[in-house]
This record gives structure tokens, C-alpha cells and sequence, in this order.
């Protein structure tokens, strides 16, 4: 099939089958994957923002940055690689950029009023508010992550913490 002549415009249009061979077929699938990537992090944040009550996307951000990191910490062994294995690209990436991980000290024993308070610390609140933070940051974690994963990281958790991962929001 010819390219055809838009009427007036001295443009041609481009059959579907020209259109689709313009773009590399690597290119198309990449455009593809980072499109699903884009639409699996703003349903995070969305979630995020109603189930926790948070203003905006930029704040749940913060929020998703702060809980995982300070799980991470919490994490020993494995597991912390395990986690971010299961995670969708853009909320791996949340765990690479916080700033503990880059000087911070390897990964301690610690429990609900500590977290409460490294969260709190990192968004400026009140420790006793952040936990329907860390509720919904786990609720939307858990719902990207297999149940057997979700185990494993409830059993390295004391159980004040295993308390906030085991009935997220």
C-alpha cells in the first residue's frame, strides 16, 4: 500500500504497516516496557495517596522512599535483595536512591518505635503519625511482591514490626 497525500498539506500518510516499521522493533518494546513501568509506579503512588491519606504524588514518594529504605535497613541476609527483586523497576530504583544505604551502617536490629521515629525524621512528622504511612507503603508493597516473599520478610521482622507488615492499611 502507497503512502497517500494528506488533501492541501503536500504531507503523506503513513499506512499502519510504514508506521509501524518507522520504529525499531527494540525501540517499540522498549517504549512499551517503560510505558507499563510508568503506569505500575503511578498506581503505587495513587494508592498511596488515598490509602494513606497522603497530599500528593511527590509526598508519597518521599513516603515510599523513607519505608523502604528503613525496612531495607532492617532486612538481613538476603532478604533485602529478594525484595527489591520482586519490585517493579521504578520502586527499585526508590531503594537505590536513599541516602542510608549510601553511607549509612549495615543493617540492625530494630523495632516499631525506632522505625517510627527514622520515618518520621525523614519526613519531618511526628513519629506517632506516620505509622497510616508505613501501613499503606506496606499495603502496596505487599501487593507487589509474592505471599511466599512476603513471609519471609514477616519472619524477619520482631514483632511489633511484624505487627505493622502483617495488617497493612
Amino acid at each position: 500500500m502507497a503512502a497517500q497525500d494528506i488533501p492541501g498539506s503536500g504531507q503523506q500518510v503513513k499506512s499502519p504497516t510504514q508506521r509501524r516499521t518507522a520504529v525499531p522493533l527494540d525501540e517499540r518494546r522498549r517504549m512499551r516496557h517503560e510505558s507499563r513501568t510508568s503506569q505500575t509506579y503511578k498506581a503505587f503512588l495513587k494508592y498511596l495517596c488515598d490509602v494513606g491519606k497522603i497530599p500528593n504524588e511527590q509526598a508519597a514518594e518521599n513516603a515510599a522512599i523513607s519505608v523502604l529504605c528503613v525496612l531495607e535497613q532492617r532486612l538481613v541476609g538476603e532478604e533485602d535483595n529478594d525484595l527489591e527483586a520482586q519490585l517493579p523497576m521504578k520502586l527499585r530504583e526508590l531503594m537505590v536512591r536513599c541516602d542510608r544505604h549510601e553511607s549509612g551502617p549495615p543493617p540492625k536490629k530494630f523495632g516499631r518505635a525506632e522505625m517510627l521515629a527514622m520515618v518520621a525524621e525523614d519526613l519531618d512528622m511526628e513519629p506517632d503519625d506516620t505509622e497510616p504511612i508505613i501501613r499503606a507503603v506496606f499495603s502496596a508493597i505487599q501487593a507487589q511482591i509474592s505471599t511466599g516473599e512476603s513471609d519471609d520478610i514477616a519472619g524477619e521482622l520482631p514483632p511489633d514490626l511484624r505487627d505493622l507488615w502483617a495488617r497493612p492499611a
